[in-house]
């Protein structure tokens, strides 16, 4: 094999590598959402006052495949161990956690003990809320 074949063959083994990842999808997504975009406002065609990200977003969720956007048919005999995965609520990115969720609520809980001690004088000068916050927390869990 000559030099130039096998540089063809690595390139080929390299771009077939790309095509299959995340990023690379990504990348040809931001190009063409990118094109299109130049192209509405060369035209003029954009919606009055609207963003990039706005039409990012929005062109983003236009190329999202059919298969994605179908829902998943239900199994018909799934397995005991599959079936209490399936009851199991699907977690959405960006959404916390049950554990955050806890912590977020113990952290308004304390919030709002912490105004009351401080309106009544409770609080030492020296303490500030991070202090308190720990030793509530602490309580609490």
């Amino acid at each position: 094999m000559n030099r130039t074949t096998k540089s063809m063959l690595a390139m080929a083994a390299l771009g077939a590598i790309g095509l299959a990842s995340p990023a690379f999808a990504a990348d040809n997504v931001m190009q063409a959402c990118g094109a299109k975009y130049q192209a509405a406002k060369t035209a003029k065609t954009l919606p009055a006052g609207q963003t990039w990200m706005q039409f990012l977003a929005a062109c983003r969720a236009s190329m999202k495949p059919a298969a994605a956007a179908a829902p998943a048919a239900p199994a018909k005999a799934a397995a005991p161990a599959k079936a209490v995965a399936a009851a199991k609520p699907a977690r959405v990115a960006g959404q916390p956690t049950a554990a955050q969720q806890a912590m977020y609520a113990r952290e308004r809980q304390c919030g709002a003990k912490w105004k009351a001690d401080k309106a009544a004088g409770k609080v030492p000068a020296s303490m500030k809320w991070p202090q308190y916050w720990s030793a509530c927390n602490k309580t609490m869990k």
